[in-house]
C-alpha cells in the first residue's frame, strides 16, 4: 500500500510577511528611511557646488573611488546604486499593492463622510508618481546625460548642473519634484515612525517637529542649487 505525501509546504516566513498588511508597511517603512538616510547626504554633496567646479568635481570623483583599495574602482558606488533601486523598488511595490488592498476593504459607499486628510496625506500617491517618474529624469540627464541639454560632459558634473539649471523647464522639473519630496518626506516619515514602533503619546511631538525639519531642509537644500544657477551664484 503506497503511502500518501503531502505534496503541499507551508510558505515561508519571507513570503508570510510579506503577504501581510503589516509586513508590507514595514517593508514600505525601512525602504523609506533608507532612501531618506542617501537623501540627507545626497542633499549635503549637492550644496558642495557652492565651493566652485574643482571642488564640486573632485567630491563626485570621490564617490567613485570609495573603499579603495579594497573595493575597485566605482564597486562601492554600485552597490550603493543597488541598494537605492532595490528599496525604491520595493517601496513603490508595497506602496502599489496596499493602494489596491485598501480601495478593494472600501465598501462602496460610506454613509458617514471620512476624516478630512492632509494635503500631504492626498497626495502622497501622486507625489510618487511625480518622484518616480523625476528619477528616471534625473538619471537621463546628470548620470547617463540621454536627455541632457547643452552637450553631457563625462566627467564634469559641476558643468553638466550649470547646463541642466541653465533651462527654464530644468528648473521647473526639478523645483516641483523637491516640493514633492518634500510633502512626502514630511508625511513618510510620521508614517514609518508609526509602522515600526517608535510612536506614542509622549513622542508624538517631537516626530512631527522632526519631520517638519527634515521636509524643510531636504526642500530647501535641493531647491538651492537650481536657485544659485538662476540667480548667478553658481555659473
Amino acid at each position: 500500500m503506497a503511502l500518501a505525501t503531502r505534496t503541499d509546504r507551508r510558505p515561508s516566513l519571507a513570503r508570510t510577511v510579506w503577504d501581510s498588511t503589516v509586513g508590507k508597511k514595514t517593508v514600505m517603512a525601512v525602504s523609506g528611511l533608507i532612501m531618506l538616510a542617501y537623501l540627507v547626504v545626497h542633499m549635503i554633496g549637492n550644496l558642495k557646488i557652492y565651493f566652485g567646479a574643482a571642488e564640486f568635481n573632485h567630491y563626485a570623483h570621490w564617490l567613485r573611488t570609495i573603499g579603495e583599495p579594497f573595493m575597485h574602482y566605482e564597486w562601492t558606488l554600485w552597490v550603493i546604486r543597488i541598494v537605492l533601486v532595490a528599496a525604491v523598488a520595493l517601496h513603490a511595490v508595497s506602496a502599489y499593492q496596499l493602494s489596491r488592498r485598501d480601495i478593494r476593504a472600501r465598501p462602496s459607499t460610506y454613509v458617514h463622510k471620512r476624516p478630512r486628510a492632509t494635503y500631504a496625506t492626498r497626495t502622497m500617491r501622486w507625489g510618487g508618481i511625480i518622484l518616480g517618474l523625476f528619477i528616471v529624469w534625473h538619471i537621463l540627464d546628470l548620470t547617463t546625460g540621454t536627455v541632457h541639454s547643452g552637450g553631457f560632459q563625462e566627467g564634469h558634473p559641476y558643468q553638466n548642473v550649470v547646463d541642466t539649471f541653465s533651462t527654464w523647464w530644468g528648473d521647473v522639473i526639478y523645483i516641483v519634484a523637491m516640493l514633492a519630496l518634500g510633502l512626502h518626506v514630511r508625511h513618510g516619515f510620521w508614517s514609518a515612525a508609526q509602522t515600526l514602533g517608535a510612536g506614542s503619546r509622549t513622542r508624538d511631538r517631537a516626530l512631527k517637529t522632526v519631520a517638519n525639519v527634515l521636509a524643510l531642509l531636504l526642500t530647501a537644500g535641493f531647491i538651492a542649487v537650481p536657485v544659485g544657477v538662476m540667480t548667478g551664484v553658481v555659473s
